[in-house]
C-alpha cells in the first residue's frame, strides 16, 4: 500500500467531484428531465441521483441522500418512476452530462489527451472501491462506462463521489448529528451550501433549521454569534477525518503520482467549469 501526503485523497476529491456535481445544476439537465415530464426542480435532482437503484420508493431515498426532509422526498418518490423509468432518467442525466460539458468546457477540451489521461486514472481508482455498506456507490457501480473520455470520467467521478458519501454517512452517524444540525454546522463552515440553497433544494423550513441551530447551541457545537465552537470545530474535524480514513481505498490504489496527475487535471477541468458559470454563484454559505 502507498503511503499518500496528508489529506491527498481528499484534496483530490474536492476537485474531482464538480466534475459530476454540475450536472445537476445545469440548465440541460432540467430541459432533458422536463422533456420526460419530469417538471419540478427537486424531483428532477431526487430522480437523477437515485435512478441507478431502480424504481424505489422515498425511504430508500432518504435513509441514504441523509440530509433531505423525508416528507420532501415522499412528495416526488415513488410518483416519479410513473413519468418515467429509472433507465429512461439515467439516459436523460448522461444525455444532459455529454452536452454541459461540452458546452462549458468546449469540444478542444473534451476530446483531449489530458481528458483520456484523467479518465484512465480516475477509473483505476475506483477499481479499488467495494460495494458492501456503500448503496449509492455499489448502484451507480453496476452502470456502464460510457465511451468517450469527458463521460468516462464524468462516471468514475460518479464512483467516486457516491464512495465517498457513503462513507461519510457512516462516519457521520457515530456524531449524533441529525440530518438538520449536520446540515446546518457544515453551512455555517463556509464550505456547505448556503442557507438560501439549503431551503430551496432540502425541504426544511426556516423554523426547522432555526430549531437545529439551537440544538446545536444546546450542545456546545455552536456560539451565539453562529460560529462553531472548538467543540464543533473539533467535532467537524473528526468527522472529516474519519471520512477520509474510510475514502482511502481509491486514491491508496493509485498512488502518488497518480493521485497528484489526477489532482492537477481536475483542478484545471473545475476551474474551467467554475469560470464558465457551471455553479450559482451564491451556493456555497
Amino acid at each position: 500500500m502507498t503511503t499518500l501526503p496528508a489529506r491527498a485523497g481528499r484534496r483530490c476529491y474536492h476537485v474531482l467531484n464538480p466534475f459530476h456535481s454540475v450536472v445537476y445544476f445545469s440548465p440541460d439537465s432540467a430541459r432533458e428531465m422536463n422533456a420526460l415530464g419530469i417538471e419540478h426542480h427537486n424531483a428532477v435532482y431526487l430522480a437523477a441521483r437515485s435512478a441507478a437503484f431502480g424504481r424505489v420508493g422515498a425511504g430508500t431515498v432518504t435513509a441514504t441522500f441523509h440530509s433531505f426532509k423525508h416528507e420532501m422526498v415522499a412528495r416526488h418518490v415513488p410518483q416519479v418512476w410513473d413519468v418515467a423509468s429509472p433507465q429512461q432518467v439515467l439516459d436523460a442525466r448522461l444525455r444532459a452530462a455529454d452536452v454541459t460539458l461540452r458546452r462549458l468546457l468546449g469540444e478542444e477540451v473534451t476530446a483531449s489527451k489530458e481528458m483520456a489521461e484523467a479518465a484512465e486514472l480516475a477509473l483505476r481508482a475506483t477499481e479499488a472501491c467495494e460495494r458492501p455498506v456503500r448503496p449509492l456507490y455499489a448502484a451507480h457501480a453496476d452502470l456502464p462506462v460510457p465511451d468517450a473520455p469527458h463521460l468516462a470520467l464524468w462516471h468514475a467521478a460518479t464512483l467516486l463521489r457516491e464512495y465517498r458519501g457513503d462513507g461519510h454517512l457512516i462516519a457521520l452517524a457515530r456524531t449524533g448529528l441529525d440530518p438538520v444540525e449536520a446540515l446546518v454546522s457544515h453551512s455555517v463552515t463556509g464550505r456547505g451550501m448556503s442557507h438560501k440553497w439549503l431551503l430551496t433544494t432540502r425541504g426544511w423550513s426556516e423554523e426547522e433549521l432555526a430549531a437545529g441551530r439551537e440544538r446545536l447551541v444546546a450542545r456546545g457545537l455552536l456560539g451565539a454569534d453562529g460560529r462553531l465552537t472548538e467543540a464543533g470545530i473539533t467535532l467537524r474535524e473528526g468527522l472529516e477525518d474519519e471520512t477520509d480514513a474510510l475514502d482511502a481505498a481509491p486514491y491508496e490504489h493509485l498512488g502518488a503520482a497518480g493521485v497528484q496527475r489526477l489532482t492537477e487535471l481536475a483542478t484545471a477541468f473545475t476551474a474551467a467549469l467554475v469560470g464558465a458559470g457551471g455553479f450559482p454563484a451564491d451556493l456555497q454559505g
